[in-house]
């Protein structure tokens, strides 16, 4: 059977794709796309994109603190991400006096660039096909407990043996729903430093208003720069280190991009659905999802009114508000782009035509015959469970103080008799650098309204048996017992834990640490609260256990099964921030009847959209002087222009952020950055007429580093190419074809 999966698995993904559709794994590409990528325009081989014994593409790219991508861009190891994903580095660096989210950063040297202790990229190494040796270690009278320890320890055992004797990481993830798994080896380099980012008024304009949307521009850029020891290796941050040489790194076209050229994203995706079933659909749309945003939007609301009051409090929580305000409207958005694409009905069409693919065959019926309705089931009770689920999970998340507690879980193994034991203090030392990491953007004040918020939605609309014990001060009574509860019992509860807890407090938990007693961690009520949600949400997981391990198994069964039905099909793996490629074209839409999108925007809609009263509108002086004078330099367009943004129909989602758009010939034109409104739907379905990526052209990337921040340098450091014109005869011109616009 194992042989046949194989054989099935090697025919569904030969099958010609869809150019702009899928996320495919780069060693496949000779085998499985290379034909097609050369009829779009490639001119590259398949050993020049992804090869383990010479240069090539992915050396360029890396995975960027393991949320990102970033690519490489000079032999100096200068690397070029989104502003977004550098958000957090900039933040860290940010202070009322040096305030470099609203002002930008620039290194005109290399002693001046900034450190990011908290920063890493990964390298990725090889990939490898182990399905065999892992899929090996189960067999078919276990259980899914005993099936999934077994392949849990086949994958470390291949890991381990993997890392023996090098300094790479690496790690087996499950591909196809665990129909393959493929290892990932890689090369970690953690001394990244700050180079260069435009002021939030570039690299996040439009804000929250344009996030997900078309027409876009935003120059959502930053640099760093990646460092290795003198001897050429990757070490934790020294002033001794070295920049990086990179195996290979990327050039940059200065020709731009037309309608219909070939576009390549090359990139680390962090995790798509298409395989999700009609049932996983139907509880997203009717539970699980409405619940997420309602508790996201209330942290929001609390943050942004305290984030307006207080420059102190704008600087500290400026990621953590863009963060969570990101996903929260993608899932607005992929509410809205589910229900409108029909991917519901979709799916279950597609369920109908496999429950009579299985119904015609009596061996197919023994196989397959429970899958659809394990799935049904299996989803039934995740809906009837949904709300204690979610609750159990975001609001610990979203909770600050709970998050950063459960850190200091080890402690009570350490406290016995000898209080002070030599654990005990590694511990505390460990931690005191975590502490004022944390503390530094951190303001009980906004945490406390947060919790208090969270806390009462909770008890209102989640049934009493599956609500963490949480503590009131007066009188520790469960705040989960019978009765009504009055405004007055929340304030209570919220106030003594925020004037009693060490974890709320740096001076408070910094003379803990010095001396920890285990009285005081015991009775702290931060602990007691955090060690309740943790308790609830333990217990919340084994009522949907059974139930989560059968959707596991059906969903493989269903992919297996979906695989042998339509040997004629393309099938490629979710992402699972492993490293993809996906290729198509530089391309417009019609997003509605009698509206059309062009391909790119230029710094003309910027002034359009300039509003002064508004923050996310507010166009820079220097700028807007650039703008009058068109003082764009060699950065223009045939036209005069200077194109801020395009779009592509490349297939990516989260993670993908901050990855090259990669011509034909495997030079950068450009840094994805999001997806389009329209198709918000894509990380479950993609939809091939309306699906495009947003990318910053990055001749406005170069305009910004250069004219506008003058760091000229920068550039100087690159590798610019620019295709020599053809010299046509001359005859008679074509009409150009006239555009609708929205």
């Amino acid at each position: 059977m194992k042989r046949i999966l194989v054989a099935v698995l090697m025919v569904a993904m030969s099958f010609p794709a869809l150019a702009d559709e899928g996320m495919w794994l780069p060693m496949l590409i000779k085998r499985l796309n290379y034909e097609d990528m050369q009829k779009e325009g490639l001119k590259l081989t398949p050993e020049e994109i992804y090869s383990v014994n010479q240069a090539s593409l992915k050396d360029a790219i890396v995975s960027f603190g393991g949320f990102c991508t970033g690519e490489v861009i000079s032999k100096e190891g200068l690397l070029l991400t989104n502003h977004h994903c550098g958000y957090g580095a900039i933040q860290d660096h940010s202070t009322v006096e040096h305030d470099y989210l609203t002002d930008g950063f620039w290194a005109m040297n290399k002693s001046e660039e900034l450190p990011n202790p908290k920063l890493f990229v990964r390298f990725l190494v090889r990939m490898e096909d182990v399905t065999e040796q892992v899929k090996g270690a189960a067999t078919a009278e276990m259980t899914d407990e005993e099936r999934s320890q077994a392949i849990g320890k086949a994958m470390k055992e291949i890991s381990k043996a993997a890392e023996e004797g090098n300094e790479y990481t690496a790690e087996v993830k499950p591909l196809f729903k665990g129909n393959a798994y493929y290892m990932f080896v890689y090369e970690t380099y953690r001394d990244v430093r700050l180079v260069g980012t435009p002021p939030s008024s570039i690299g996040k304009y439009g804000g929250d208003t344009d996030n997900w949307m078309w027409p876009r521009h935003t120059g959502d850029f930053s640099l760093f720069r990646i460092y290795m020891s003198p001897d050429g290796k990757p070490a934790p941050y020294a002033e001794e280190n070295v920049p990086f040489q990179p195996k290979h790194y990327l050039p940059v076209s200065m020709d731009g991009v037309q309608e219909g050229d070939f576009a390549m994203i090359m990139g680390f995706p962090g995790s798509t659905k298409r395989y999700l079933s009609s049932y996983g659909v139907k509880e997203a749309l009717d539970v699980s999802y409405a619940l997420r945003i309602k508790l996201m939007q209330t942290k929001l609301e609390l943050l942004k009114k305290d984030m307006n009051a207080d420059d102190k409090i704008r600087i500290q929580y400026a990621s953590k508000y863009a963060s969570t305000a990101n996903y929260w409207k993608y899932l607005i958005g992929q509410t809205k782009g589910l229900k409108r694409l029909h991917v519901y009905e979709k799916k279950q069409k597609e369920e109908g035509d496999f429950a009579n693919w299985v119904a015609a065959d009596s061996n197919r019926k023994e196989e397959f015959g429970a899958t659809l309705n394990d799935l049904e089931s299996g989803f039934a009770t995740m809906t009837d469970y949904s709300a204690p689920v979610q609750y159990s999970i975001f609001v610990p998340y979203l909770t600050e103080f709970i998050y950063f507690t459960r850190n200091f879980e080890a402690m009570k193994g350490m406290m016995g008799e000898e209080e002070k034991s030599e654990a005990l203090v590694d511990f505390s030392k460990s931690m005191e650098e975590p502490v004022k990491e944390h503390f530094k953007d951190y303001s009980p004040a906004v945490d406390q309204k947060v919790f208090r918020a969270l806390i009462e939605m909770y008890y209102n609309e989640v049934d009493s048996a599956y609500r963490p014990k949480v503590f009131e001060a007066a009188n520790n009574v469960a705040l989960t017992e019978e009765g009504e509860k009055t405004s007055a019992d929340f304030d209570a509860l919220v106030n003594y834990i925020f004037e009693k807890s060490v974890f709320v407090n740096q001076e408070r938990l910094e003379a803990f640490l010095a001396d920890p007693k285990a009285e005081v961690l015991e009775n702290d009520p931060g602990m007691l609260v955090a060690d309740a949600f943790m308790a609830n949400s333990g217990k919340v997981r084994a009522l949907v256990g059974e139930a989560a391990a059968a959707i596991n198994r059906s969903e493989r069964m269903y992919l297996k099964g979906m695989m042998e039905m339509l040997p004629e099909r393309a099938f490629y793996p979710d992402a699972n921030s492993t490293m993809r490629v996906t290729y198509g074209q530089a391309l417009s839409y019609d997003p509605a009847d009698a509206v059309h999108y062009d391909l790119y925007t230029t710094l003309d809609g910027v002034m359009e959209k300039e509003d002064p009263t508004n923050p996310e509108f507010v166009v820079p002086a220097k700028l807007k002087a650039l703008w009058e004078a068109k003082d764009y330099g060699q950065y223009a367009n045939e036209k005069g222009e200077l194109v801020t943004c395009f779009l592509s129909n490349n297939d990516i989602t989260g993670g993908n952020s901050g990855s090259p758009v990669i011509n034909g010939k495997g030079e950068l034109i450009g840094t994805a950055f999001d997806g389009n409104w329209e198709a918000m739907s894509g990380d479950i379905a993609f939809e091939p007429n309306v699906q495009r990526t947003i990318s910053v052209d990055v001749r406005y990337t170069l305009f910004i580093i250069d004219k506008f921040a003058g760091a000229g340098h920068l550039v100087e450091e690159m590798t610019l190419v620019k295709t020599p014109k053809e010299v046509k005869p001359a005859g008679k011109k074509k009409k150009k074809k006239k555009s609708k616009k929205a």
